[in-house]
């Protein structure tokens, strides 16, 4: 099931990438069904915010009609940054799945723990390593191009 949820991921970020943007796609779940999906348009938009992840937690808010999304599980094809780990753990996800890690600024293991941090009102479970390598190369080969331009 996991996987079946990270492909749909990887077809947001294969979107973000054709628009030249960077290729991360976020998939928000719940009872086994697909209630959100975003890329990444920060490019588009011009706004910092504009993460997958962040996207992904607006949509599905907005369908719910709440802010909380307790019972949600989220796919994203990198490990999350610091403001969408906080944005996540503010949301009262259930659980993140994610595929790549994401060494510099991977905030549920990688750098910072934010999804785990007792400190919060929530903390969220998270599995990390879930079609890695795919969605480690999708990365790997539009930063690749980009600085071959």
């Amino acid at each position: 099931m996991q996987e079946k949820f990270m492909l749909v991921a990887i077809e947001e970020a294969l979107k973000a990438q054709k628009k030249d943007e960077v290729p991360i796609g976020a998939v928000i779940v719940l009872n086994d069904k697909v209630i959100a999906k975003a890329h990444n348009l920060m490019e588009k938009k011009q706004l910092a915010t504009s993460h997958a992840e962040i996207l992904a937690i607006n949509k599905a808010c907005k369908k719910l009609k709440s802010w909380r999304l307790l019972d949600c599980e989220m796919y994203v094809t990198l490990e999350p940054c610091p403001m969408c780990a906080g944005a996540i753990a503010n949301a009262r996800m259930k659980k993140v799945y994610f595929g790549a890690y994401e060494p510099k600024s991977g905030s549920a293991e990688s750098k910072y723990k934010i999804l785990t941090e007792s400190g919060l009102n929530h903390t969220v479970e998270y599995c990390g390593g879930i079609l890695e390598e795919q969605c480690s190369k999708i990365l790997k080969d539009y930063f690749r191009k980009k600085r071959q331009k």
